[in-house]
């Protein structure tokens, strides 16, 4: 095997390595939301919001940073703002909890929630540029089109298993939200996130990771990577998607964990989980198909499934539900999720669909990107800080969905998953295409 060769298999694991760190920060957004949501009800996606909206401050920079110090330092210099963000989270969990700032809705607002969405705000910095970093090495790594698909989705499946433990890890450490819980509940999370970022800190710093713009003149660019139609309307499609992503999970773990019965938050995590779980394996799917299967094929496919369950989900009567025993379960599995030895539980059978629906999101995150940028030569790198501001989408669109289920009840707030999800199957059909071919990109 050429040194080449070694050098790009070791770069790919370690970028898929940073693919899993990413969703490990990002999905502890939803579960530890239902812990400040008992105290703050206002609050349960705020710690989500921070995390995404530190996506707009930090797309274009990360994207600067990309070009000036290489692929190796950015990363770096992420995972120690990372360590920072979560280590801020675990302070709240000790501090200020008694020192109120101000009002907000007739509720005194503690210092401890000032100092959480601080650290999320943080961690959010962190995974921006994680995500500037990753997504384009890998495309490079796999040469563009279907195979550089193929690179993203592999990483993608990384990034699932993370995600799928993260809400579960989370339920099981509270099992059910009462006013004593607290963050100090989660803090062995926290302490498993700072030193996975510390031992990622390690090994990226010893390996070589191919550096196509450093030590290169920077490109001049006579255009923006939005004047090709297909990046502008991509775009558009990643700030729907992320929110998509985002909003199905946490609205399912909402929904369930508030439903009051014992146990209901573990329940709500292994759902949440169970999406993510589906993501995991429409990820790993789809890093087989892709090789094979056009990108735009699979987005025009799972879209259009996506809005089909979601239908089924939102017409299903809340009557129809499954009768999970406790009893019959093992008593390793009673004690993993703290839940009672005995007890039934009825759980609408529309969480099932609404969680299949992480089989259709899985690829739509590469997919878009990887039709988004196809054709952009050399604003490529510019085009990744773009697209990582419009990440904020997974802040904004979420936190619109709980206010429409506040008002309408969580299950309608899934009519504006459906709306942004035709919005993909638009572009997976018309809006991908590049128009723009005229536009020099050498």
């Amino acid at each position: 095997m050429s040194q080449e060769k070694k050098t790009n298999i070791v770069a790919i694991v370690t970028m898929c390595f940073i693919f899993a760190m990413i969703s490990f920060v990002t999905n502890m957004g939803a579960p530890f939301g239902n812990i400040w949501g008992f105290t703050y009800p206002f609050a349960k996606a705020w710690g989500n919001l921070m995390n995404f909206a530190a996506y707009l401050f930090m797309g274009i920079p990360a994207g600067k940073m990309l070009i000036k110090y290489g692929y190796k330092k950015t990363a770096l210099i992420a995972l120690v703002v990372g360590i920072v963000g979560l280590a801020l989270q675990y302070l709240s969990s000790i501090a200020g909890a008694g020192t109120f700032v101000f009002k907000y809705d007739g509720i005194p607002v503690a210092l401890n929630l000032i100092i959480y969405l601080l650290g999320a705000f943080i961690c959010g910095f962190c995974v921006c540029m994680l995500n500037t970093v990753v997504n384009p090495m890998l495309n490079i790594l796999g040469g563009g089109g279907n195979r550089g698909n193929q690179f993203i989705q592999i990483g993608g499946t990384m990034n699932s298993l993370t995600a799928t433990l993260t809400p579960l890890l989370t339920g099981v450490l509270v099992g059910t939200v009462t006013d004593k819980t607290s963050m100090t509940d989660v803090s062995p999370l926290l302490f498993i996130g700072m030193a996975v970022f510390a031992l990622a800190f390690i090994i990226i710093s010893r390996v070589d990771i191919p550096e196509p713009t450093l030590g290169k003149e920077r490109p001049k660019y006579e255009h923006s990577p939005i004047a090709f139609r297909h990046c502008l309307l991509g775009v558009i499609a990643i700030f729907f998607y992320v929110g998509i992503e985002i909003g199905i999970p946490m609205e399912l773990n909402f929904y369930i964990t508030d439903l009051g019965f014992e146990g209901s938050a573990a329940i709500g995590g292994a759902l949440a989980a169970s999406y993510w779980l589906m993501m995991l394996v429409g990820r790993a799917s789809s890093s087989y198909l892709s090789g094979k299967v056009s990108t735009k094929l699979q987005l025009t496919v799972v879209s259009s499934v996506a809005i089909i369950l979601l239908l089924i989900a939102i017409f299903m009567p809340e009557t129809n539900t499954m009768s999970l025993n406790t009893a019959s379960f093992p008593g390793w599995v009673r004690s993993f999720f703290k839940l009672p030895e005995t007890g039934v539980f009825e759980v609408p059978t529309k969480a099932i669909f609404i969680a299949l629906c992480g089989l259709c999101t899985s690829i739509m995150w590469g997919g878009i990107f990887n039709l988004s940028v196809e054709g952009l030569g050399k604003y490529t790198e510019a085009a990744s800080g773009i697209f990582m501001m419009m990440v904020v989408g997974g802040g904004i669109m979420p936190l619109i969905q709980e206010a429409i289920a506040k008002s309408a009840g969580p299950i309608a707030s899934y009519w504006l998953v459906i709306a942004m999800l035709a919005y993909i199957l638009y572009y997976a059909l018309i809006g991908c295409k590049n128009v723009n071919k005229d536009i020099p990109v050498d």
